[in-house]
């Protein structure tokens, strides 16, 4: 349920960028409220390892290679962007972001190796084969799936936030609001001197 929700929140900020009424919409929330995106993306990656931590602590669902790859980008992305929160970094999207990318791509290929077994490039173990998958929702949800669309969603969120957060510009367009009108006195130099008023002949 959970990758569903995730496939369903990739796709609607993906149309929200592609549609200019979309983009003015995420353009308010974001300015309402400019912490969201990365906030969202922090619990993303924390509900996605503590997940994975439960399949294979609790379940005894035993990683493959490749899953331990996808550990290795997802885990230290719960403390990046958990750090940068209480911080209040808000350029850590261009750190995390490349992480979240990495895992992405590993995750996409999981995938196609589960399907397609005859593309694995890597020799994985006997007891964890990379093509072996411990169970299939809805016809196509396996973990890397699951995974994958973590980084995806995760990647769509940072992207928010680096474009229209604190730091972002809407795609370079710069920011709507104007700057308020500025009240500062004038220099003293500027100030014309009083004229003095004519003397009366003798």
């Amino acid at each position: 349920m959970l990758t569903l929700m995730g496939l369903m929140g990739i796709a609607a900020l993906v149309l929200s960028f592609a549609l200019p009424v979309g983009r003015a919409g995420l353009r308010e929330v974001v300015a309402v409220h400019p912490r969201a995106p990365l906030a969202l993306s922090w619990l993303v990656v924390l509900i996605a390892s503590l997940g994975s931590l439960y399949l294979s602590e609790v379940r005894q669902l035993e990683p493959c290679m490749l899953c331990w790859y996808q550990r290795i980008a997802m885990y230290p992305l719960v403390i990046v962007l958990g750090v940068a929160l209480l911080r209040r970094d808000v350029d850590v999207w261009m750190t995390a972001l490349p992480l979240a990318l990495i895992g992405g791509v590993t995750s996409i290929y999981h995938i196609l190796v589960q399907w397609m077994p005859s593309i694995e490039v890597t020799q994985c173990s006997t007891s964890a084969p990379c093509s072996l998958r411990y169970f299939v929702l809805y016809g196509f949800v396996t973990i890397p799936a699951m995974a994958g669309t973590a980084f995806l969603l995760t990647s769509a969120l940072l992207v928010t936030h680096g474009w229209l957060g604190p730091t972002g510009n809407d795609l370079g367009k710069g920011s709507t609001h104007a700057s308020p009108p500025s009240h500062e006195a004038p220099p003293a130099d500027a100030v014309s001197p009083p004229e003095a008023p004519p003397s009366d002949p003798a």
